[in-house]
């Protein structure tokens, strides 16, 4: 079972002398990888233990977060528009509240 990559990804193989199999996905197939990455990449953030490793993560999840955008039919800015609006109605997280 294969997984989701970087566009350039492929090229980077190549440098290193392998020849990768590769194929585009269409439509729902990559909707479902898109949404299967996002799970990945949040999982390596989980598991990042240094502010480098974290903040290397964190733009991980961002890329796929465009990319969950785009297979919206929208762009990172509308994401950014109703996280705020959230946000006003419910807050943040800088409060740091835990609730038991």
């Amino acid at each position: 079972m294969g997984k989701l990559v970087r566009d350039r990804i492929p090229d980077v193989i190549r440098a290193n002398g392998e020849e990768p199999v590769v194929r585009v996905l269409g439509g729902d197939e990559f909707v479902d990888a898109v949404l299967e990455k996002v799970v990945e990449e949040a999982g390596e953030l989980r598991a990042a233990t240094t502010v480098e490793e974290r903040l290397a993560e964190a733009a991980d999840v961002y890329e796929v977060l465009l990319a969950v955008a785009g297979v919206c039919g929208t762009t990172i800015d509308e994401v950014v528009r109703r996280a705020a609006a959230k946000r006003a109605e419910r807050g943040g997280f800088q409060g740091r509240v835990w609730l038991e």
